[in-house]
């Protein structure tokens, strides 16, 4: 059970980092409290911005010593507020955007070695440099950071081909609440030497540490992309053309995105974008090849055309053309704050069953509520769709999003059903805990709780996140 820090505890954590980076004041805090939607915006007495990881680790002392809570947060780009403070001013915010270096890039093994505060973009850009390719792309990386990209265990468009970032992580630092410091920050991409120590932490939220540093495995930089818009039937169109994209170009899909025509509305009515085809189609795919042999995309896209799978499409000829087209895949999300409330949904379900999810989802919120405008969007490649739901034309947006839980209850069935998860890559936070008896057996739940308790015995890392009560 945490409490609240008194002035003393406050005054002994603020001398580990220094005045200059301990803020007290309200206005200075607000940024680090409230997240970009603007869901939950929380309170705190102090946030800290340590340097390094020994003053990551003194705070942690601290902290489990005096019983006070804290709340590990890199970007604040999350989206289930699992970096934000309840209210209440009795959790200590720790913000790792000073621990921004990127220590270390070696070629020849293909690692990177950097802290926790670089952002994603700053690692790209560093392997860039070095003729490598970190491929974990997202539509906030010029402000997420790595720590909070391996907390939340993050996704992005490349999975497809690459994995997440479980699986572009080789090693970790990580200190834990009592204030020691594990140092797994090894290269090996082989070390079957008993209990995989750093997946406990990757996806965690910060529940169960604070992560400092990290080991990233880089891949060869590709030499060139295809990339299309390609104009689709139906969904069950666009999981055949995935196969047949696939097949034809052995296995080189990065990306392969969903989107419907009423996201390039959206996009193209407030972000300025364009409609890259003449015609109007109910779905669309974004895919990308990387290093296929020459022709394979003419090839891929003159089989699907003949085939009905595919109505038109367009392939980038520069790269101007190549980010017009992601823009519209990116800006997608922003888009939607322009049109009213949103209720989001991250699942997944296996990649064959995408269009019975979404036949029978949209069915359902039919009787579940009048005028709702549906933009499902995401990775089709690994069944992770981004279901959100845009309020009806006229309604007042807090009415709307009164309707949360409901409307969650309806989408989850179906997704439960189908055998996929609630959460594909953004993780539970505060908005998906009370979920975790739903989706989760009891023996998980005990074991996640035995973890906590060995890993965290007083509770003080990122309290009311992850776990249910």
């Amino acid at each position: 059970m945490t409490v609240r820090p008194s002035q003393t505890t406050l005054d002994r954590l603020a001398a580990v980092v220094g005045e200059a980076y301990a803020i007290r004041d309200p206005a200075a805090m607000d940024g680090y409290l409230r997240e970009w939607r603007d869901l939950w915006h929380g309170t705190s007495p102090m946030v800290l911005r340590p340097a390094n990881t020994g003053e990551v680790s003194r705070l942690l002392a601290i902290a489990d010593e005096t019983l006070t809570a804290i709340v590990p947060q890199s970007g604040n780009t999350g989206l289930v507020g699992g970096q934000v403070p309840h209210p209440g001013n009795t959790e200590v915010l720790l913000s790792l955007d000073r621990m921004t270096r990127i220590v270390d890039v070696d070629a020849a093994d293909n690692t990177m070695i950097v802290e926790a505060g670089a952002t994603l973009k700053s690692v790209q850009d560093a392997a860039e440099a070095a003729a490598r390719l970190f491929p974990l792309s997202l539509a906030s990386e010029g402000s997420c950071r790595i720590g909070g990209n391996l907390s939340s265990n993050a996704g992005g468009v490349n999975m497809l081909a690459y994995g997440n970032a479980r699986d572009l992580c080789l090693g970790i630092e990580v200190v834990l609440a009592g204030g020691r410091v594990w140092d797994g920050m090894k290269r090996l991409r082989k070390d079957n030497s008993g209990y995989d120590l750093k997946n406990l932490f990757i996806g965690a939220e910060g529940t169960l540490g604070v992560i400092t540093g990290a080991v990233l495995k880089l891949s060869p930089r590709p030499e060139r992309y295809e990339t299309g818009f390609i104009a689709v039937p139906r969904p069950q169109a666009a999981v055949e053309l995935l196969a047949l994209a696939r097949g034809l170009s052995g296995n080189r899909v990065v990306a392969f995105e969903l989107i419907p025509r009423l996201g390039v509305e959206f996009t193209v009515r407030h972000m300025g974008a364009r409609d890259p085809l003449p015609a109007p189609s109910p779905w669309y795919i974004l895919a990308e090849l990387a290093d296929a042999p020459e022709g394979t995309f003419t090839e891929i896209l003159g089989l699907a055309l003949e085939r009905g799978i595919a109505t038109d499409a367009v392939v980038a000829q520069s790269g101007s053309q190549r980010e017009a087209l992601w823009a519209l895949r990116e800006k997608l999300s922003e888009s939607q704050k322009f049109e009213g409330g949103s209720i989001k949904h991250d699942i997944a379900v296996p990649v064959s069953k995408v269009p019975q999810f979404l036949a029978e989802t949209e069915a359902a919120l039919k009787h579940f509520m009048a005028g709702l405008r549906i933009v499902a969007f995401g990775h089709l490649g690994d069944g992770n769709i981004h279901y959100n739901v845009s309020q009806p034309i006229g309604m007042e947006k807090q009415a709307y999003l009164a309707g949360w839980d409901a409307m969650n209850a309806v989408v989850f069935d179906v997704v439960l059903r189908l055998g996929g998860s609630i959460s594909a890559e953004h993780g539970i936070g505060q908005l998906k805990r009370a979920h975790m008896p739903r989706i989760k057996q009891a023996v998980e739940l005990e074991m996640m709780k035995g973890v906590k308790r060995l890993l965290d015995p007083k509770g003080i890392m990122n309290p009311g996140k992850v776990l249910p009560d």
